[in-house]
This record gives C-alpha cells, sequence and structure tokens, in this order.
C-alpha cells in the first residue's frame, strides 16, 4: 500500500459543506496552510500558503460538521492525492485532496471542550442482524484445529 499521508495545520477556509451519500456522511472543508519562514536576516516572514481540500466520511464527517467552523484553527491526518482537472479557460489545474482519518483544533492557538460521542448513533436497540452476529463471534468453538506458527495443524494435546 503506497499512499501519501500527509499531517499539517492550517486554518479553515470556509464553512463545512456536509451531505449525506450511499456511502454515508461526507464533510468536505477547505485548509490554508501557511509556513514561517526565517530568512538569512533573521526576520520570519509567511511562505506561500498552500490550500488542501479536506473529505471526512461517516462519524468523523458528523462531528466536523458539528465542531468545525471557518476560521478555526485545525491539524488535519489523512492520505493525500491530487486531482487534475480542466478549468474552463482550458489550462489544466490541481487540487490537493485530504482524505482526512483525523481532525482536531489546534491547541497552541485556543482552548477547546471535547464532548465524547455516544458509543452507536444507529438507534436505541440492536437489530436481529447484530445479535446474530455477536452470537457468531462469541460463540465457542472447541473442536477448531490449533496451528502452529507455520500454520500446520498441531496434534491434539500439543501446547507449543
Amino acid at each position: 500500500m503506497n499512499e501519501a499521508t500527509v499531517t499539517f495545520q492550517g486554518w479553515v477556509g470556509n464553512e463545512v459543506v456536509h451531505r449525506d451519500t450511499a456511502q454515508g456522511s461526507v464533510a468536505n472543508f477547505r485548509v490554508g496552510s501557511t509556513p514561517r519562514i526565517r530568512r538569512r536576516t533573521g526576520d520570519w516572514v509567511d511562505g506561500p500558503t498552500s490550500w488542501f481540500s479536506v473529505s471526512c466520511w461517516r462519524s468523523l464527517a458528523d462531528h466536523v460538521r458539528d465542531s468545525v467552523r471557518k476560521g478555526d484553527p485545525v491539524l488535519v491526518h489523512g492520505r493525500l492525492r491530487t486531482d487534475v482537472w480542466a478549468r474552463e479557460d482550458g489550462q489544466s489545474s490541481v487540487t490537493y485532496v485530504v482524505e482526512a482519518t483525523y481532525v482536531g483544533h489546534d491547541l497552541s492557538r485556543g482552548t477547546a471542550t471535547f464532548t465524547k460521542a455516544p458509543r452507536s448513533e444507529r438507534g436505541d436497540g440492536e437489530d436481529e442482524a447484530d445479535q446474530v452476529l455477536k452470537e457468531l463471534l462469541h460463540r465457542p468453538a472447541p473442536d477448531l484445529p490449533q496451528l502452529d506458527s507455520l500454520g500446520e495443524q498441531r496434534p491434539p494435546g500439543r501446547v507449543a
């Protein structure tokens, strides 16, 4: 798996756009990240701002919708990809897209209060499929063979 992962700090550049899709909830927003560069003279100046489009899925999307606002300082970690597309004038353009695994407020810039999400956001009770799955996973299986480190079946009664 050769995926480029990135972690960066920046400022949210727009309000979060949240929608429901066939694959689940998705939230999208842009983050501008501007490095501080020290010149040879010893002065600190702002470098060029890099803009990233951030996509969050499922429960992360819902939490970002409820927590992140335009102008917030955030830390983002996720998989980086580039989208190349044609503009109206015929020129090609590149967008850097981060499919976020983690998003959080940058606490070096301020404070936040954390509210833990409920364990299950599906509803009040378990459905029948969940119960069947739990029984299947937790059912004792005494007659399964014991395997050694090479995947070969060990003789009965042999522990190591």
